[in-house]
């Protein structure tokens, strides 16, 4: 075939160069990622995370209870924390994000009425503040009583956070856990109505 026939074919619908779409083809289709699901958890342990500096992006202090055995966090309005004594743990809801960017709350327990931290608490504070600003991982070391704090040591993004107020976060990650009223099904649990 001479190369003035070659100038005049269609091109191949199947040619791999063809059908390849551009690196930013999400960024083109007019689509954004809605955030449905917000976590409350401390941070898995292969986990690098940053939490959000902002401190309008935090809780302090919240009144959460933990239901470990349904891994469970709810948030307790103050009103209700003052019908609870005992039931409830005072806590920090920071706004943390791991490196594939899935957003998360995660609680870090205050000290108690005695003024005392335990070593836990203590340094999951500590890993908090230090992932405001590199990202961290931590995991818990049984032997030492208390979690290991680990720096990535790349050259890592700053995160992506997500455009939502953090009013609007915290109504995803509580949306069916607030204990707002004393016949919510948590407080007839915890009083053994049901």
């Amino acid at each position: 075939m001479n190369e003035l026939a070659k100038l005049h074919l269609p091109p191949d619908p199947f040619d791999p160069a063809a059908l390849r779409l551009d690196q930013a083809f999400a960024e083109s289709v007019g689509v954004r990622k809605l955030l449905t699901t917000v976590p409350v958890r401390k941070p898995n342990r292969q986990d690098f995370v940053r939490v959000h500096a902002d401190p309008a992006y935090r809780l302090t202090p919240a009144a959460i209870i933990e239901l470990k055995e349904d891994r469970e966090v709810y948030l307790v309005v103050p009103a209700m924390a003052a019908e609870l004594p005992g039931e409830f743990a005072a806590a920090t809801l920071f706004t943390t994000i791991n490196r594939q960017g899935v957003l998360h709350l995660w609680p870090v327990k205050l000290p108690g009425a005695d003024g005392k931290h335990n070593e836990w608490h203590r340094s999951a504070a500590e890993a908090a503040e230090l992932a405001m600003h590199r990202w961290m991982r931590v995991t818990a070391n049984m032997a030492l009583g208390a979690y290991e704090i680990f720096e990535a040591t790349g050259d890592l993004p700053e995160p992506v956070w997500p455009e939502l107020p953090f009013a609007e976060i915290l109504k995803i990650a509580f949306r069916d856990r607030v204990v707002d009223c004393a016949d919510h099904p948590l407080v007839q649990r915890l009083r053994g109505a049901v």
